[in-house]
């Protein structure tokens, strides 16, 4: 058992640094760990790859949002908190902003923790039942995200081509020999990451000097929020395609909206930040009840642990309430380190730093992955040409998500229709 507690430790503090690392996916860490698991597992055991594996996704999916918002490098779950993100730090406003995430990651663990045995009974049977129209389900939920997001008929039509568009380029991607680690790191890193700073340099914007003091409490709707969170990452789980950038428009959209922008901010984010910490764990939760591994780490976990069983199941919750709790003070102490650095300084310079760094870790992982560099290339700049699209149309960056959704629709309309 003490060697599990040591394999948690370790796999919180590498879980921080991927985390705090602008561009670092956890699926690339784990690939990583994977690699070498067959040498690892001469002097460690199954449990312990897995447990440190089950760490360090719940302190990643923790700490990732703090090189989000406070710099613009998004993944897949924090991709949406970047523009609210961006706008609390230039408010001056990062401490409050690093809190709201860290009380939604944590609260939506203990959520689906306490859920588990309704999951345990509702969603196997439903998973079964829904598989065949798997297909239909994504697109009816993705015109819904459009319709819902949108006010007028053409933001409509702009965000339905941008959805249809950013489809396109997924399906072209994901037919490339590429790793999909690689994949999603440049894309993301293109549509969310490099167009939002390129933008936000267009703006000249300026870092303020950052509020020592902030203003949080937790009402009942925060409370709704973090429930809301916790629950559509767990339903999330079942739906192939979707994942914590997509079902969080569903949350925002679940958990209320007020005429105050300042509290469908703070509600936005705990329904991420909620909703991408509960993904993480329902996914090797997920193991265990329908037998389909539904992150990346979760199938390498899936590969260690032939027989996945309820004491598996039972040592993996015990390893993320771990994790969370221990991610939560070094998100609060390292989140408010980092906002006090950047004060003061230059932000057009921090933002050119950043995207340079981004570059520079894809072009790394993609020599490591033997990557042909030209592709890459092309794929960055047309991601991020794409990812300029919606700040100059006034939609929602959300649509572009359809760079998995699409693709997804596409290869589950084929599995059940063949």
């Amino acid at each position: 058992m003490f060697e599990l507690v040591i394999a948690c430790l370790l796999g919180i503090g590498i879980g921080t640094i991927t985390g705090m690392t602008p561009g670092i996916h956890v699926n690339t860490a784990g690939a990583i760990l994977f690699a070498v698991s067959t040498i690892l597992l001469s002097f460690v055991s199954p449990e312990f790859l897995c447990v440190l594996m089950v760490s360090m996704s719940i302190a990643h999916a923790l700490l990732e949002f703090i090189p989000s918002m406070l710099l613009g490098v998004p993944e897949e779950g924090t991709a949406l908190s970047v523009l609210p993100g961006h706008k609390m730090v230039l408010e001056g406003r990062s401490k409050e902003a690093i809190r709201i995430v860290s009380i939604g990651g944590f609260g939506a663990i203990i959520v689906t923790i306490l859920l588990l045995p309704i999951f345990a009974i509702v969603l196997p049977p439903t998973y079964e039942l829904l598989k065949p129209v798997t297909w239909i389900l994504l697109l009816i939920a993705s015109i819904y995200l459009i319709y819902k997001v949108t006010s007028t008929l053409k933001g409509f039509l702009w965000s339905l081509l941008l959805f249809i568009l950013s489809g396109i380029l997924g399906w072209i991607i994901f037919q490339a020999p590429l790793s999909s680690g690689i994949s999603l790191m440049c894309v993301f890193s293109g549509l969310f990451g490099i167009s939002t700073i390129l933008f936000s340099l267009n703006d000249n914007s300026t870092i303020p000097h950052q509020n020592k003091f902030y203003d949080l409490d937790i009402d009942n709707a925060k409370i709704k929020s973090i429930i809301t969170g916790g629950t559509t990452g767990a339903i999330l789980g079942f739906l192939p395609g979707f994942g914590p950038a997509q079902g969080s428009v569903i949350a925002q959209s679940a958990s209320g909206q007020s005429n105050n922008d300042d509290e469908n901010t703070t509600n936005f984010l705990l329904a991420i930040s909620g909703l991408n910490t509960s993904d993480c764990l329902f996914s090797l939760i997920a193991i265990y009840l329908i037998g389909n591994p539904r992150s990346g780490i979760a199938v390498y976990m899936s590969y260690l642990i032939s027989e996945f069983n309820l004491s598996h199941l039972i040592v993996f919750i015990f390893a993320s309430l771990i994790a969370v709790s221990l991610s939560l003070a070094l998100c609060l102490k390292l989140g408010d380190s980092f906002s006090k650095l950047m004060s003061g300084i230059d932000y057009r310079k921090l933002s050119i730093a950043v995207i340079i760094l981004q570059v520079i870790l894809l072009y790394i992982f993609g020599l490591y992955y033997q990557a042909p560099l030209p592709y890459l290339t092309l794929m960055l700049v047309t991601s991020a040409a794409m990812g300029l699209l919606p700040h100059y149309l006034d939609v929602g960056k959300s649509h572009l998500m359809g760079v998995l959704i699409i693709p997804a629709i596409i290869i589950y309309m084929q599995m059940f229709q063949s």
